[in-house]
């Protein structure tokens, strides 16, 4: 009996081992190839980058920033920050320093996107985000507002950001039913609402179905009778849009 037990806990001693060995595997297979990153602050885009390469990482230089305190090409931040354990290939995100600001901010509001853009790229600068808002009285395509303004100082980024006018979107409303009215007397209307007649025909003026329809102009259908229109009641029509009617 006491040799069973014996057995038995000798056996569960192995189990034990066999167990705590293969955890030990795993977890040298899972965190083996883990490294610290690298302290990269500092360093200057060539440093950053043979550093990197050696603990068998990448390097990308996501941003660049003017800095009164770090010279020109020397790295200002990083991602993930030092000390921070990775895989080897990580890719690690850097920002590079500019040095201090040096190019002045251009004033490129009233300009044209178009000689804005040109404008901003010939001072060494980048475009940044462009928005566009309608503005009604301001002349599309043209910059009412740029980021950071002229002649700005302590400029984080060689980058402007504008914000261009478009044309506003046309007034919109519900076509309304025409049919049983006369041609005269909607043409008031619908001049009005910034909506013009298209086609207009005669119902029922040819004994050939095949045949196409009479066509007339407002004026001579003006005392006749609508019994059709396209776009039907109840449409969504803006304004400028054409109307195309049948009378009889």
């Amino acid at each position: 009996m006491k040799s069973f037990f014996r057995l038995a806990l000798l056996a569960l001693v192995l189990l034990l081992v066999a167990l705590v060995s293969a955890l030990t595997a795993m977890r040298f297979a899972i965190h083996g190839r883990e490294i610290a990153m690298p302290d990269l602050l500092g360093k200057t885009s060539v440093e950053a980058r043979r550093i990197t390469e050696e603990n068998g990482m990448q390097v990308e230089v996501e941003r660049q920033y003017y800095s009164a305190t770090i010279p020109e090409g020397r790295i200002v931040s990083q991602l993930p920050p030092a000390g921070t354990l990775v895989r080897r290939g990580w890719q690690v995100r850097v920002a590079e320093s500019l040095g201090p600001q040096r190019v002045q901010i251009p004033d490129v509001t009233g300009q044209s996107e178009r000689a804005a853009e040109f404008n901003i790229r010939r001072r060494g600068l980048d475009v940044g985000a462009i928005s566009r808002m309608p503005l009604a009285g301001v002349a599309p395509d043209l910059v009412v507002s740029q980021s950071p303004p002229a002649n700005a100082s302590d400029v984080s980024t060689p980058k402007l950001s504008l914000l261009v006018a478009q044309a506003p979107p046309p007034a919109a409303f519900v076509m309304p039913n025409l049919m049983g009215q006369t041609l005269g007397s909607v043409l008031p209307e619908l001049q009005a609402a910034g909506v013009h007649p298209g086609v207009v025909t005669l119902a029922g003026q040819t004994g050939n179905p095949f045949a196409a329809p009479a066509m007339v102009t407002p004026q001579t259908a003006a005392a006749n009778t609508i019994v059709s229109q396209n776009p039907s009641p109840g449409q969504k029509i803006v304004a400028g849009a054409a109307v195309n009617i049948e009378v009889r």
